[in-house]
């Protein structure tokens, strides 16, 4: 992998999401930038060689099949990188909708799959979702997530996935359950309930580190902090 090439994701605040630990797709051809502006939440077009822009590529009925960074090496060639363990379902679904385009994608597994724990603590005091944990593929809705502030051009045009979004969007709806911040208490593991002052479950815990956790929690709930990751 050409560290060279790649976006300083420390500069972003986040340390743990560093190049080792990702599963990179590459992306080229004379058709790269419009195919790939067709099937992301994000607009591209302006995008300048060497910048990056956090984005959700969606299966059309809205649901997140993965989240990630798209770097623009190249005119026609761009890198999607991704948490480690799910470049495949990336490359799948970069090539799902190829019909009589130049575009070729491949992958390059993650050098260092693992992160450690104090990284894993730095994520979740971040307020920051993991795909497998905090984003299931095929399950989790982009509204959930607190990632649509920086994932998502509500002004770009169509994509696979973009109706939900826009619809919620546009009615101010919020999503049936929301991740939070929020103290673990001790003992908790992810999976576990997270459960209100009057001992009911309002969600499940999805991450713990140190003293502080993630988890889905209903919107009637008040419980923890809403995570919102800002620009």
């Amino acid at each position: 992998m050409d560290s060279s090439a790649s976006p300083s994701l420390s500069d972003r605040g986040l340390e743990y999401w560093t190049v080792t630990h990702l599963d990179r797709v590459r992306i080229e051809g004379t058709d790269a930038l419009t195919y790939l502006q067709s099937q992301i939440s994000q607009e591209i077009r302006s995008l300048a060689v060497g910048d990056s822009v956090w984005t959700f590529v969606l299966a059309p009925t809205g649901k997140v099949e993965v989240f990630g960074l798209l770097t623009r090496l190249e005119d026609q060639v761009f890198v999607l990188d991704v948490d480690a363990g799910f470049g495949q379902i990336a490359l799948d679904r970069v090539n799902r909708f190829k019909i009589r385009v130049d575009v070729s994608a491949s992958l390059q597994p993650a050098a260092q799959p693992q992160i450690t724990a104090d990284q894993e603590a730095q994520r979740v005091l971040a307020g920051w979702p993991r795909m497998g944990t905090e984003i299931i593929p095929g399950d989790t809705i982009p509204a959930e997530t607190g990632l649509i502030p920086i994932a998502v051009n509500f002004t770009k045009g169509c994509y696979p996935g973009q109706e939900l979004v826009e619809r919620m969007d546009a009615r101010g709806a919020s999503a049936p359950q929301s991740l939070r911040l929020l103290p673990a208490p001790e003992g908790v593991a992810a999976g576990d309930g997270i459960l209100d002052g009057d001992g009911v479950e309002v969600g499940r815990f999805t991450s713990v580190a140190h003293k502080m956790a993630l988890g889905y929690v209903k919107r009637s709930s008040t419980i923890g902090e809403v995570v919102s990751i800002q620009p």
